[in-house]
Order: C-alpha cells, then sequence, then structure tokens
C-alpha cells in the first residue's frame, strides 16, 4: 500500500443477479399466476430505494411492541431475503420462457443451471397462497429448510437459528399466524417488486438490506454493536486499507458483513477473496444472507468465538492475509483470557491483555493474521475505544511492542457519538508490515462531523480530509502530527492524541479601550432608565 490511500471510491461495477446476468427489461411475465408474482403500473419503471425502505420499515409494525427488535430484525430480514430470490427467480423464468416460446422442459433444463435453486412451493408466493392456513409457520419453516438444502454450499446453516413456528418468539398459534400473515401482506405490496428487470442493476436490495440493519441497529442500544457498523466508518477503514485485485480481506468480528462488503467495494475487479468470522449465530446468519444480497462471489464467512477458535487456519497455523479490518465489540468482557498462555497458535507472546478487556486480544490476533514479509504487505485496521490508546499495565506493554516492532503506521481519533449503543468516542488504529519509515501519524478528526439527533455522521467532506491528510503524511496545524519514534518513547508509549495534536485555540485578546467604552454606555443607558422609572412611580403616585 506504500504510505498512500485511496482517496476516490472505486467505480460501480456492472451489477448481476446472484442467478447469472440480469434480465431483459423488455420482456412482460403473466399475472394470471401469484405464483407468477405482480405486475406494476409499468414494470419498467426503476423502483425508488426510498419507496423500498418505507414499505419494510412500515412492515416491522407487525413485531413493534410485542417482539424485542434484536429479535424481530432475523423474521423481517429472512423475509426480505426470500422475496427477493423468489422474484427473481420468477424473474429468470419468465425470460426463458419467452425465448424458449413455453417449452418448459428446456426452461426447466435452464433454470438448473442458475447459480441459485428455488424448490418448488418454497417460493414467497407459494407460502403466500397458504397465508391463511394454521401451520403458516411451519410451511414457513418447511420452505426455508428446502432451500437451504438445495443451496447447502452457499447457505448451509443459515436459517438454524430462526423459526417462524416459534411459539416463544411469536405467541402462541393464534396470535403467531395473525402476525405472520400481516407479515406476508406488508412484502405483498405491489410496489415492492423486485425483479432484476425492475431494479435495473442497481444494488437496491442490497441496500435495503443495510437500511434495515442500521435502523434496528438504532433500536437495538447496545446490542447493536454485535451486528453493526456505521456504513461511513466502514467505509473509511477500507479506503484507508485500500484493498488490491488478487488480495485476501479478513474480518475476525464481522457482524452482519458490511464492513467486509465495503471492502470488497473498493477494489477495482472481482478477483479478491473476503474471510470473516462471526461468535453470535444469528448475525453469523445476517452476514451469509448480506454476501448474498450483494453479490459477493464465494465468502468464507465462519460461526465462532475468533480468539477461543480461529476457523481460518491453514496447515495448523493461522491463515494469513494482505488486509485484515475490524470493528470487534469494545473492550469485550471474558473474552478468554484463562486459555491464552497456551494458545495453539502462539499468538499472546507479547503478552496477555487482562480478562475484562479483550481489546488487544483482537488487535493481536488481527496482526498475527497479516503476511509477514515480502511483497504480500500485510496490514491491519482496527476500531477501538480511545483506553487502548493509554491504559497501562498488560495493555500497555502490549502496546510497546507493537511500537518497537514498527508495526503502528496512524492513530485516528473519531468523533463522538458515531456508534449505535454508545457515545464514547472511538479511534482507528492502522499496522503496516515493512513500513518506510519510523513515525506513527496522529490524525485528530474528533471535532469534525455532522451533528445528528440519534447518532452523528462523517460527511463525504470529512472522509476525503482523512485520507487526503493520511495519504500525504505530514504534520497539519491543530489536525494532524507525525511523530518520531522517540517522541512517542519519551511519553512512555502512550498513545494519547492530544499528547501528540495541540487542538488548544486561544481566546482572542481583550480590547480593554473597547470594554471600558461598552461600560460607560451601559451606565448611561441606566441611567437613562433609572430616570424613566422615576417618573412612571411618580405618575403612579408610587414614590413614596
Amino acid at each position: 500500500m506504500g504510505n498512500t490511500a485511496s482517496t476516490t471510491k472505486a467505480p460501480l461495477r456492472a451489477k448481476q443477479t446472484p442467478f447469472g446476468v440480469q434480465a431483459s427489461p423488455n420482456h412482460v411475465r403473466s399475472a394470471s399466476s401469484i405464483q407468477e408474482g405482480f405486475m406494476t403500473e409499468d414494470p419498467t419503471t426503476q423502483i425508488s430505494q426510498d419507496e423500498i425502505n418505507s414499505i419494510l420499515w412500515k412492515a416491522c409494525d407487525t413485531f413493534r411492541g410485542t417482539v424485542d427488535p434484536s429479535e424481530y430484525k432475523n423474521y423481517i430480514l429472512v423475509m426480505l431475503f426470500l422475496k427477493y430470490i423468489s422474484d427473481v427467480w420468477m424473474d429468470k423464468k419468465a425470460e426463458y420462457r419467452e425465448r424458449f416460446k413455453g417449452d418448459e422442459k428446456k426452461v426447466q433444463r435452464r433454470m438448473k443451471r442458475e447459480r441459485f435453486v428455488l424448490p418448488e412451493g418454497a417460493d414467497y408466493y407459494s407460502i403466500y397462497e397458504q397465508r391463511g392456513e394454521n401451520n403458516l409457520g411451519e410451511i414457513i419453516d418447511i420452505a426455508l429448510a428446502a432451500i437451504e438444502e438445495a443451496n447447502i454450499e452457499k447457505l448451509q446453516g443459515v436459517f438454524r437459528n430462526i423459526s417462524f413456528n416459534s411459539e416463544a418468539a411469536l405467541g402462541q398459534t393464534k396470535t403467531r399466524n395473525e402476525r405472520l400473515k400481516n407479515l406476508l401482506a406488508d412484502f405483498h405490496d405491489p410496489r415492492l417488486d423486485m425483479r432484476p428487470s425492475r431494479i435495473n442493476g442497481l444494488d437496491i436490495i442490497g441496500n435495503a438490506y443495510e437500511y434495515l440493519i442500521g435502523k434496528f441497529a438504532a433500536g437495538a442500544g447496545k446490542k447493536a454493536g454485535e451486528f453493526y457498523t456505521p456504513p461511513e466508518v466502514s467505509r473509511l477503514l477500507a479506503m484507508l486499507l485500500d484493498p488490491q485485485t488478487g488480495e485476501r480481506i479478513y474480518d475476525p468480528a464481522c457482524g452482519s458483513g458490511s464492513l467486509l462488503i465495503k471492502c470488497a467495494e473498493e477494489v477495482d475487479s472481482e478477483n479478491y477473496s473476503l474471510f470473516g468470522q462471526e461468535s453470535n449465530g444469528s448475525t453469523w446468519a445476517l452476514a451469509m444472507m448480506n454476501m448474498f444480497l450483494h453479490d459477493v462471489s464465494q465468502p468464507k464467512i465462519e460461526w465462532g468465538d475468533t480468539i477461543r477458535d480461529p476457523a481460518h487456519t491453514e496447515n495448523d497455523n493461522l491463515m494469513r492475509f494482505n488486509v485484515v479490518a475490524a470493528n470487534p465489540p469494545f473492550s469485550l468482557d471474558k473474552w478468554g483470557a484463562g486459555g491464552a498462555a497456551n494458545d495453539s497458535y502462539g499468538r499472546f507472546w507479547r503478552g496477555i491483555p487482562p480478562k475484562s478487556k479483550g481489546d488487544y486480544a483482537f488487535i493481536t490476533h488481527m496482526i498475527e493474521s497479516t503476511y509477514v514479509e515480502g511483497s504480500q504487505n500485510g496490514r491491519v485496521g482496527v476500531v477501538v475505544p480511545h483506553g487502548v490508546l493509554f491504559r497501562g499495565g498488560a495493555e500497555g506493554k502490549i502496546r510497546k511492542k507493537f511500537i518497537e516492532e514498527n508495526l503502528l503506521d496512524a492513530v485516528i481519533g473519531l468523533p463522538p457519538n458515531l456508534f449505535f449503543g454508545t457515545g464514547i468516542p472511538a479511534a482507528i488504529l492502522l499496522f503496516k508490515r515493512e513500513r518506510a519509515d519510523t513515525c506513527v501519524l496522529f490524525i485528530d478528526a474528533s471535532r469534525d462531523f455532522e451533528q445528528g439527533s440519534a447518532q452523528n455522521k462523517l460527511r463525504e467532506a470529512e472522509l476525503e480530509k482523512i485520507l487526503n491528510t493520511y495519504a500525504k503524511r505530514q504534520t497539519v496545524e491543530k489536525y494532524a502530527y507525525l511523530a518520531e519514534y522517540a517522541e512517542i518513547e519519551e511519553n512512555d508509549f502512550n498513545l494519547n492524541i492530544p499528547r501528540y495534536v495541540d487542538t488548544f485555540e486561544p481566546e482572542p485578546p481583550v480590547d480593554m479601550a473597547a470594554v471600558n467604552v461598552e461600560i460607560s454606555t451601559l451606565k448611561d443607558e441606566l441611567g437613562e432608565v433609572e430616570e424613566k422609572m422615576v417618573g412612571y412611580l411618580q405618575e403612579l403616585g408610587l414614590d413614596e
């Protein structure tokens, strides 16, 4: 990567559906069967992103107030997934029927060669037809199981953590059926016609998925960090790391996969590979569906605890990557310190982090997962709470070793209240193998942001400013400072940003002559007011 960072977003590539090349917008399919979908007033009109988002958010009313958002998000997102793949499947089938002039044998033969298989009767429309059945939850579960079985390489285990027939989550049979019937009705809105011929190549469904995840995160409080990183932070981290063609990209705490997707979008070709691991089963399932909806080719996302049991290994060693990016849980308690001393991968040779704060456990794992030398240029970007920069004890010793090894490249302070569930400010640490110098760049970007009612945001101008400053790698008054190793050593390897970037704004000098004139003027005005008050009191006979 050198000392430069990408300052422009990679150009959008031609979109393909998860089932191959996008269908022609010119064909029109029959509306005689509900399984063939429903027609819009103008089937060639491109659907609005805001329109889809508002319909989907309204569908959440089925569960609001009765089911916790951290639970019902799974049902909404799975139904979005089911509806989308059903529309794509029906669209492809209609295209082939037109091409082969109704020859069903040829149509079925071509459908079997698609990149994804939707079994007969497992589509959204078949389920909608059965919305009045007493075992509606069971019908949906059976359909999802059939979809998973038919696409075992892409979706194995994705639906194992969710049941539409769960009494504990959705209530007793009558209540459950009513909620599911309403949910199916919401998704049957004619405007929510998500055929590729109507979407016209835009990633509108992937965007809707990200929109819903963000909305759920806003309402999930502290639980939000388990599955969501704000898109502008993900994009910033991806652009700073600048993933290249042919590189391996890895997120050891991938949540719903948004950071990995942003990294993939920065690559100028389809030649990259994504790897991730997520400990929460439901969130792992969201990541797998998110990858599919964004048309990410063969992501290797594993379910499990990265620190206790890393899933990506080669020849009994940690797999190595070019780019490692993560927003791990802040200061995770009980992260697995008890087994760190005997770690079979030897990750904690610099020291064992405190058992109540797992920040340096994740950082250590990430660094140990990068290519060590040569042209591979391993680099790491991680979002951390500010305590990581200055806490002492075991963390201070590990931090010192990172700097002595000349791994730390930059420290970037972010604005407060960017992340759902916490208002504390965070920072980005950038590490890099084979660095050209021994300096560390400190950037204080904490004062530049758009203030929001719930969360603050980084705008495009702020992202560009950070990227340009990182690329130039120079001191900028009151914003950035390029610190020599000796300065950091003199500070006892404390990385607290104010030690290096002076943002103090002196008060403007006081013009005492002007102040005296103002005081004199105020005294005169006060005298005039007092005289008027005396006159008013006399008129009212109250001057005695």
